[in-house]
């Protein structure tokens, strides 16, 4: 099935919009008129990724909520006005996004950078977030192993035309590798191509760097700032983190949940969708 034909029946819209001097590509569904109540739910994505990680969740949750999945700043179609991305400059983008749109307050969804980013910018701005799910989220640990895996994979991949070095790239997110369809080596081929993409992978990889990781870190203390009521999904076979980090975090969030699901890497809102879907509802109403 087409990445693009699990959205039939949906209400949905892509634009371009400025944000703070950045164009940033956002996919919204589900929006409903002024006035109408529904809440909105926020989707971030990985390093290197796109908001195309969440198209098997998207028409789900835009049956309930007004859901908006971003490219992130530098990411995707996404531009980056300039200099390294850090944690404090994906929170303000996010920020300058919710206030652009007019709204004070989100649910939030982020998978891997996208969960370190809702987790510090729910710790930090606890009033802009509702309820928090963090997938498989990064920036609790600095492993100089894991990084490098992500440094020279995703390098590799943009500094080579081989279409074999960007499915390389997805598949190290999957438990299955049968996950990865050849449309999302395309899609994901086609970001990493763009010569704006290329041009800036050393801004959008330093998180990758040692001293700018340690630095930007999701601490204890931060997270244990965080009021929003929170659920961490993890995967059993994540190759980026093991199920202890999963552990650690939930004891360092107040009151949060943590669902680990077997069979499943990096991507457990991809892999299964139908059960993480479930899952979201649930948690969100």
């Amino acid at each position: 099935m087409s990445l693009w034909t699990q959205l039939t029946g949906t209400n949905y819209s892509i634009s371009h919009d400025p944000v703070n001097g950045a164009l940033t590509r956002v996919l919204r569904a589900g929006e409903a008129p002024s006035g109408s109540g529904r809440e909105a739910v926020i989707l971030l994505h990985g390093t290197s990724g796109h908001l195309e990680a969440f198209v098997r969740n998207v028409p789900v949750l835009a049956e309930r909520y007004e859901v908006h999945a971003l490219d992130m700043l530098g990411h995707g179609y996404t531009e980056n006005p300039g200099g390294d991305l850090r944690i404090p400059r994906y929170v303000q983008h996010v920020i300058d996004y919710l206030d652009a749109r007019g709204i004070q307050r989100a649910h939030f969804i982020g998978e891997s950078l996208g969960g370190w980013v809702s987790g510090r910018l729910a710790a930090d701005h606890p009033g802009r977030v509702g309820r928090l799910i963090l997938v498989a989220p990064g920036g609790t640990v600095a492993n100089p192993e894991v990084m490098d895996r992500i440094r020279t994979s995703t390098r590799a991949a943009v500094t080579s035309d081989d279409r074999a070095l960007t499915r390389r790239r997805l598949e190290l997110l999957m438990h299955d590798p049968s996950n990865v369809s050849d449309e999302l080596v395309d899609v994901r081929h086609a970001i990493y191509h763009r010569p704006e993409f290329v041009a800036g992978i050393d801004a959008l990889l330093c998180l990758q760097q040692m001293e700018n990781r340690t630095e930007d870190l999701l601490t204890p203390e931060q997270m244990a700032r965080i009021q929003a009521r929170t659920l961490i999904v993890w995967g059993a076979q994540n190759p980026f983190g093991d199920v202890p980090e999963a552990h650690r975090m939930q004891q360092s969030i107040p009151g949060s949940a943590l669902e680990i699901f077997p069979e499943c890497g990096h991507w457990p809102q991809h892999e299964h969708a139908e059960k993480f879907n479930k899952l979201a509802l649930e948690f969100l109403a």
